[in-house]
């Protein structure tokens, strides 16, 4: 994996942490990560970002203790062995509900028509 698989937006409301596990929940859970696939050290994807090293660690220590990801010796962070297969599209599509729910009330808010949300929302996936 290389470090610019990952997209941190500094100026967003979650912490970049968060950002970073959240992200490499994802590319576990839908086995675009497998199993033994070796991350890049805390300290590339800190220079490669422009983030604190700690930060990094924080989000590779979070995903950790959820057994997503262990440390080898000699070669860092890894995903875990224990992801075997990934999730159903369904229970992939659970994971977007909160953001989705609150896209969809800010839509609203904005008197936007769906259809137009869609095409975005349709480019954006396309791209």
């Amino acid at each position: 994996m290389d470090a610019d698989l990952l997209s941190i937006q500094p100026s967003a409301a979650e912490p970049i942490y968060r950002q970073i596990a959240a992200q490499l929940r994802r590319l576990i859970t839908s086995a675009r990560l497998q199993p033994g696939e070796e991350l890049p050290s805390v300290r590339e994807v800190a220079a490669h970002h422009a983030i604190n090293p700690m930060t990094v660690s924080r989000a590779y220590g979070q995903l950790e203790s959820e057994g997503l990801l262990e440390r080898r010796r000699g070669k860092g962070m890894v995903v875990a062995e224990s992801r075997r297969r990934p999730l159903s599209d369904a229970r992939r599509l659970e994971q977007l509900d909160t953001r989705l729910a609150e896209l969809a009330r800010e839509a609203g808010e904005l008197d936007l028509p769906a259809a137009l949300v869609l095409e975005r929302l349709r480019a954006l996936l396309e791209k």
